[in-house]
């Protein structure tokens, strides 16, 4: 599981992440817990899988400016 934390774009980061789907990796929203986002996802390595998160979410032209961090949950 992987939790990325921002204050705002909870929507959009969810939508963009559920309809993720390169070369086999996906994720799949599963709660909210004030603004921590976690996301299941079928990557072996986490820690990759929140570098791969963070870098889709900063290739959006909302996500380029916006603060947050992605990494995978404790």
């Amino acid at each position: 599981m992987i939790e990325i934390s921002a204050g705002v774009f909870h929507d959009k980061i969810i939508e963009l992440l559920n309809n993720y789907n390169e070369e086999g990796i996906r994720f799949s929203f599963k709660e909210k817990k004030g603004i921590n986002l976690y996301f299941e996802t079928n990557a072996e390595d986490l820690k990759e899988a929140s570098n791969l998160a963070k870098l889709t979410i900063k290739k959006q032209p909302w996500g380029s400016v916006l603060y947050f961090r992605s990494s995978p949950a404790k």
